[in-house]
């Protein structure tokens, strides 16, 4: 996949807007491929990035939504509502269980680009992770740097 001639880098960049419907995983791998095609991009890196606190960004087995539900039974128990321990309780009991759920997970993520598209393995998708109970729109910065 070497290019035999350095070409100089370029930069691309659009933001995604995302609605979410309540906690869980919103696959977003369609709507960041079609930023890398619109890119023009042959090869290069795809960042996309979460500009908020309480969602984040995985890439997990888009084959079989029962890896997705473990995940998110795990994560659950790792960061329950309702700890009494918890002093940030203002925005609700999902508020704070929200922020450490994000923040044992990841507010971005790094993809390759070959061939003008998103290099993921045959069963990995690009989940958006909404860890609030209510739905919101999200918004990821998808940065495509290459040639």
């Amino acid at each position: 996949m070497a290019h035999p001639h350095p070409s100089p880098l370029s930069i691309f960049q659009r933001e995604l807007r995302v609605r979410t419907h309540g906690q869980g995983l919103v696959e977003v791998t369609r709507e960041v491929g079609a930023i890398v095609a619109a890119s023009e991009m042959k090869v290069g890196l795809c960042t996309v990035f979460v500009r908020h606190t309480s969602c984040s960004l995985v890439i997990q087995e888009n084959a079989d939504p029962s890896a997705r539900a473990d995940l998110e039974a795990w994560l659950a128990r790792l960061a329950p509502e309702e700890d009494p321990a918890y002093t940030h309780t203002f925005e609700g009991p999902d508020d704070m269980p929200a922020h450490l759920r994000a923040a044992v997970t990841r507010t971005s993520e790094q993809i390759p680009v070959a061939e003008g598209r998103l290099l993921l393995g045959t069963w990995q998708g690009l989940y958006l992770w909404e860890h609030r109970h209510r739905g919101s729109t999200r918004t990821l910065v998808c940065t495509v740097i290459g040639a």
